[in-house]
């Protein structure tokens, strides 16, 4: 049985707990604006939810397209969203969700899947490959956190945490909605949202995205920051002729100003990675070009 409980345009999504509007606020929150993609009937529900709220859906011409361009969005904005159906939507951004985990840009792959009661003695649907989970075995392998929201009690926990994952470690993540999931009401169990990118940049505790994401937003390590900026120190001031390299980091945790304060402090020159191409300017007389 498929649940319709659409709402008009312009109508408040706090009138309706859905779990897809919940994912839809907080991307809101995080300031998203546009999400890129192709409709699909497994993910039909969700477009449709997106169509009423205030992101605006921008229809590419294929999937591959559409993950290229939530990557180029997320390294200007901070966060990128691609939205497809399951395995012939999916799996063809995977190329596009490698390179942004290779590369550091933060996209959130939100991808349609088969409902769960359509799933019941494992029948034969379109597009299935293998098993039905399958994508989401492949996405595990190229994003830093992914998710099945297949339960109301937890859809919530597991919305921060994969949400929370993008933002600290700059990397894709993977969210699959079944679609007899999409409209139902969001049991809320807790769990502190990421409120802002800053609070998730400054921290630097070690990767472990199975923790709650309230943790994982504050557990960055007084003592070991403390030790690594000692030894760091050490080594600059020991060294005869020291260079500071920079990456693609600074690009994607903004800290192009705490950088050059550091230049102007230390007078040091500065090398660039490819990908750390403009964290500073060519022009800087301490800039030393691209270092491969």
């Amino acid at each position: 049985m498929f649940i319709n409980l659409y709402f008009s345009r312009g109508e408040k999504m706090s009138h309706n707990n859905s779990i897809g509007n919940y994912l839809i606020q907080r991307l809101l929150e995080l300031g998203v604006n546009h999400v890129f993609g192709v409709p699909g009937d497994f993910v039909l529900g969700f477009n449709k939810l997106l169509e009423n709220s205030d992101l605006e859906f921008i229809n590419t011409c294929d999937e591959q397209g559409a993950g290229f361009a939530a990557d180029a969005y997320a390294r200007l904005r901070g966060l990128g969203v691609v939205c497809v159906t399951y395995c012939v939507g999916g799996l063809k951004i995977a190329n596009t969700t490698a390179q942004c985990f290779a590369e550091k840009s933060p996209v959130v792959v939100i991808s349609g899947s088969p409902g769960i009661n359509e799933r019941i003695k494992n029948p034969l649907l379109h597009h299935k490959v293998k098993e039905f989970d399958t994508q989401y075995k492949v996405f595990q392998e190229i994003t830093v956190a992914a998710t099945v929201l297949d339960n109301p009690d937890t859809a919530q926990s597991e919305i921060e945490r994969v949400l929370t994952a993008a933002l600290r470690y700059k990397r894709p993540v993977y969210i699959e909605i079944p679609r007899d999931i999409v409209h139902l009401e969001l049991n809320e169990t807790g769990g502190e949202k990421p409120s802002t990118r800053t609070d998730l940049n400054n921290s630097t505790a070690s990767l472990n995205i199975h923790l709650n994401p309230s943790i994982i937003a504050n557990s960055s390590n007084p003592y070991a920051l403390k030790e690594a900026l000692e030894e760091a120190v050490k080594l600059i001031n020991k060294a005869e002729r020291p260079v500071i390299l920079a990456g693609v980091e600074i690009h994607r945790f903004k800290l192009q100003d705490t950088l050059l304060k550091l230049v102007k402090k230390t007078n040091l020159p500065v090398a660039e990675t490819l990908l750390g191409k403009s964290v500073i300017n060519e022009m800087h007389p301490n800039n030393l070009g691209i270092y491969e």
